[in-house]
């Protein structure tokens, strides 16, 4: 948002009208170098760039971190403030933003057969990861537990990715084995759900591939079609919701869903269902063929 508020000076004023700590706040890095600053954070600092999977990268590599480094606990997460004129009329450009700007309750439908792209959110997740046995020391109200995470890239184009689902089925596949558990194990699975043919088209057969019969039978859904796409905070957000889930045993809906595109799928629509969910997987991917997936637990 400051990025594109100097970017309107420029045009206006010209070079005079850019302030000097542009310099330092245009990079991905700025926002977690001023909340250090801030609280006085020391220690291991990484900032993740890789589109909508930003964010559920972030915490994947920080479970790893917390446990290989015996770090004590580590902030990690995502944010995004897209809904400005340059960042929305870069995502139009792309193509995958819905038109149906008449009815915006009803135009982002992942999954569905009338979908034509997503709708932009702003927001942000932010999650506590602690060692989980300074945890249980401290009795700290522990919500849930990372156990498996796995990432891969489809290496096919820039942008778009490749629609039999086989490098993100890999990456299930890694989040799997390494929470060192089956498949039929999973209780729940939150999608990336772009609302794009391509992109919903290639999750649904990734799911297929890794879960074979039982992915008639596991509830899953885009709970982001409520409130927008957080882009790099997607993950982060939708692992939060799944933890909320996962507390009041309530598989949250996508809404707009009327008729599937994608059949073989156990989608929860527009209704909220009650269920027990023990474990979770939760998937984002991003732009380039990145592809991210995080397993988590109850306590």
């Amino acid at each position: 948002l400051y990025a594109e508020t100097e970017l309107r000076d420029l045009y206006r004023e010209g070079r005079e009208g850019v302030s000097p700590y542009m310099a330092s706040a245009w990079f991905p890095a700025a926002p977690q170098g001023q909340v250090s600053i801030y609280y006085g954070i020391k220690g291991f600092s990484k900032t993740v760039v890789s589109d909508r999977a930003s964010s559920l990268m972030a915490l994947g590599y920080a479970g790893k971190t917390l446990g290989k480094d015996k770090l004590n606990l580590i902030l990690a997460g995502g944010m995004e403030a897209p809904v400005t004129p340059y960042a929305l009329l870069c995502c139009n450009t792309y193509g995958c933003l819905s038109k149906n700007n008449d009815n915006p309750q009803s135009a982002y439908r992942p999954f569905d057969k009338k979908r034509d792209g997503f709708v932009i959110g702003e927001g942000a997740g932010i999650v506590t990861l602690e060692n989980i046995e300074r945890a249980k020391t401290r009795k700290a109200n522990i919500q849930a537990v990372i156990s498996g995470y796995g990432t891969t890239c489809d290496g096919k184009d820039r942008i778009s990715p490749d629609t039999d689902g086989r490098e993100l089925a890999r990456a299930i596949q890694i989040a799997l084995d390494d929470a060192q558990i089956s498949p039929e194990k999973i209780d729940y699975i939150s999608l990336d759900g772009l609302a794009c043919n391509d992109w919903d088209s290639g999750e649904v057969a990734a799911i297929k591939q890794v879960f074979g019969d039982k992915a008639k039978t596991i509830p899953v859904s885009c709970p982001k079609s409520m409130f927008g796409n957080l882009l790099g905070a997607s993950g982060a957000v939708d692992m939060i919701t799944t933890i909320l889930s996962m507390e009041h045993n309530l598989v949250p809906p996508t809404i707009n869903l009327d008729k599937p595109a994608n059949n073989g799928l156990n989608f929860i629509k527009n209704e909220a269902r009650e269920y027990k969910i023990n474990k979770a997987l939760v998937i984002s991917r991003g732009r380039g063929g990145i592809n991210s997936a995080l397993i988590i637990e109850r306590p």
